[in-house]
């Protein structure tokens, strides 16, 4: 079967929030080497956000209107201060490994959100019963890391991780139930400057540019930050923002499931953080949810094609 041109973009969008987004945990961790955290995010978001919205408006995008401004405001603050502020905070005493692992509680808050608010999609018994094996694996994982390291863990990092990861799942249910009108490059961009500020901001305010040695920043420091821009930020965070106009949040929201697998790996190759049985099962474990979610969602998407519908409800336009 030809698979058509957006069933190709679907998939690299997806590659790239699989695989990439995967890899920025270890980006982090070599940022954070040489400088702090909340300044590493603002600049990442920034930079980022500037390319991205520069070319939005290169592409033809109007001027934000307010209703626009006040979605990315939210999104930004959700998105880039609750979850990557604090995970960058957090990762200063937490291996890569362990925060991807509980960032990837996020579809569960996904689920949960969408059940309570007001016009939400409620999750069927299916959606209910991949989730387990992917959040069991994620847990067996995270016990396995924790009790290994049990004197590098604390409980307030995890409890930031937890917020963080709540923080994401709110930012994604606003983008994907009020950003359809929008252009989502010009979207994503505005979200980030936004989320920028509001970084450098708490950046200044902390003390962090008083502390800051620019002498002491290390090129290695300065390459994850600029992985952190061009890949995780500008490449990633547009494809994902593209993806939510498109696809449900819940299947856009396994990447949380594949991220820590690649994380893991990273971090065992090179930052010696340990890949033990229980880790290897619980990865197992992902996979299993993962490929149960797509399965379920790509049938679904076919029962609900239509003889005059050009593509399957999974790929139709959010507008």
């Amino acid at each position: 079967m030809m698979l058509s041109r957006t069933h190709i973009t679907i998939g690299a969008a997806f590659a790239a929030i699989y695989v990439i987004w995967g890899s920025t945990y270890l980006a982090l961790a070599l940022g954070l080497q040489t400088l702090p955290p909340f300044l590493l995010m603002g600049i990442r978001c920034l930079i980022g956000g500037t390319i991205l919205y520069g070319y939005a408006r290169v592409r033809g995008a109007q001027n934000p209107s307010v209703p626009m401004w006040a979605v990315a405001a939210a999104c930004g603050l959700f998105f880039f201060v609750g979850c990557h502020g604090v995970l960058a905070y957090a990762q200063q005493h937490v291996p890569s490994g362990v925060a991807a692992l509980v960032l990837a509680t996020m579809p569960f808050w996904i689920v949960l959100l969408q059940a309570f608010i007001p016009g939400g999609d409620r999750p069927t018994g299916t959606t209910v019963a991949l989730l387990v094996p992917g959040i069991a694996g994620v847990a067996l994982i995270a016990w396995q890391g924790i009790s290994a390291d049990a004197g590098a863990v604390h409980l307030m990092d995890l409890i930031f991780l937890l917020g963080a990861s709540l923080s994401w799942a709110i930012g994604t249910v606003i983008s994907e139930r009020y950003s359809a009108k929008f252009a989502s490059t010009g979207l994503a961009g505005i979200e980030l400057l936004g989320g920028g500020v509001a970084l450098a901001a708490i950046s200044a305010l902390s003390g962090e540019l008083d502390a800051l040695q620019p002498n002491r920043i290390s090129a290695v420091s300065l390459g994850g930050l600029a992985y952190l821009i061009l890949f995780g930020t500008v490449i990633a965070f547009a494809a994902y923002t593209w993806l939510l106009k498109r696809i449900s949040p819940s299947l856009v929201a396994t990447y949380t499931f594949v991220n820590p697998i690649i994380a893991v790996a990273l971090g065992w190759m090179f930052l010696r953080e340990s890949v033990t049985t229980p880790t290897l099962i619980g990865a197992a474990m992902i996979i299993i949810s993962v490929a149960g979610l797509l399965l379920t969602q790509y049938k679904s998407a076919g029962r609900d094609r239509t003889p005059c519908s050009g593509e399957p409800q999974l790929l139709r336009q959010r507008s």
